[in-house]
């Protein structure tokens, strides 16, 4: 990793909730790994909630079973509560649950990406480079609000869901 590129991560400030205290300061090891030094800990989603309303934060690092309020609960607060200025922050959500439904579950959400659990620095490197350089655009709807959930877009679609993307102003496909 570049020097340049380490001194623009030393900026991030990132938020880590996870109940386990072990995987928090794993966590927080593999950030400081990739120069991230401004890490945040919680150890619950409610705790996380107020700590969201009073700071800024470039992504969040959730893990899917929380007490009180779960991973999933915590991403669609997020998302459309009204007194949370930062429902387009990313989230990276991190899990041991890797079922087909429960990925889709997180997705439709509204988790940005998924590190299955046991994290390795490179697979969360991965996510975290994905938010960072290629962010999707967000969607908000009546059911929906998140980062867009199409990964490929093709220009070829010609159905009745083909709609315009806000960003480029080109036709993406559903």
């Amino acid at each position: 990793m570049l020097s340049e590129e380490r001194a623009r991560l030393d900026n991030l400030r990132v938020l880590v909730i996870d109940d386990n205290a072990h995987m928090a300061h794993i966590l927080r090891t593999v950030l400081n790994g990739f120069g991230i030094r401004n890490v945040v800990d919680a150890r619950s989603a409610v705790d996380a909630l107020e700590m969201l309303k009073g700071g800024a934060y470039d992504f969040i690092l959730l893990d899917y079973c929380l007490p009180i309020l779960d991973g999933l609960e915590f991403t669609r607060l997020v998302r459309t509560g009204r007194d949370i200025s930062h429902n387009m922050i990313p989230i990276i959500m991190i899990t041991g649950y890797t079922e087909r439904s429960r990925v889709m579950a997180a997705r439709d959400a509204g988790v940005t990406e998924i590190c299955a659990k046991p994290v390795t620095p490179r697979d969360l490197w991965l996510r975290i480079a994905e938010v960072i350089n290629a962010p999707r655009p967000f969607v908000r709807t009546k059911s929906f609000t998140g980062p867009d959930r199409r990964r490929l877009r093709t220009s070829d679609y010609a159905g009745p869901e083909r709609r315009k993307s806000e960003e480029d102003g080109e036709t993406a496909a559903a």
